[in-house]
């Protein structure tokens, strides 16, 4: 499902380097879009946040819609809102990302380059539970 690449013994700092920066980068742009989000009701309407382009053009929801409300809502400790505003995203996409990005930050400080590539059975399992919820969800209401 992912491919470790063994790094030459000159490249282990580099990548350790590298990925303390991005890290650095990363955690400094989440803190600043958390510290936005937390005085930004994404529930309320008028509030200045970037709209899903997908719902705009089609006027349906997406997989991902919910997600800046679900982010709010976590932020604020409300776990059953969360879970009310994309149960999917939060049950199987905020896992999944926290092992990808703590695998790629362990490995990247122990010197080795982590690229996620999935094979095309996980694309196909990724994007059918996308399409499936994306259905259910619009049908459902």
């Amino acid at each position: 499902m992912s491919e470790v690449k063994q790094a030459g013994p000159s490249s282990g700092a580099a990548i350790r380097s590298r990925t303390v920066r991005r890290a650095s980068l990363a955690l400094a742009a989440g803190a600043a879009a958390a510290v936005y989000l937390w005085h930004t009701n994404p529930h309320q309407p008028g509030q200045v946040l970037i709209p899903c382009p997908f719902r705009l053009l089609t006027g349906v929801l997406c997989p991902a819609c919910g997600g800046t409300r679900m982010a709010y809502d976590l932020l604020h400790g409300d776990v059953v809102r969360a879970f009310h505003d994309n149960a999917v995203l939060l049950v199987l996409g905020v896992p999944a990302l926290a092992y990808v990005l703590l695998r790629w930050l362990v490995l990247g400080l122990r010197g080795r380059a982590y690229r996620l590539q999935l094979t095309g059975r996980g694309n196909a399992v990724v994007f059918g539970i996308a399409a499936v919820w994306m259905l259910v969800r619009n049908l459902v209401g």
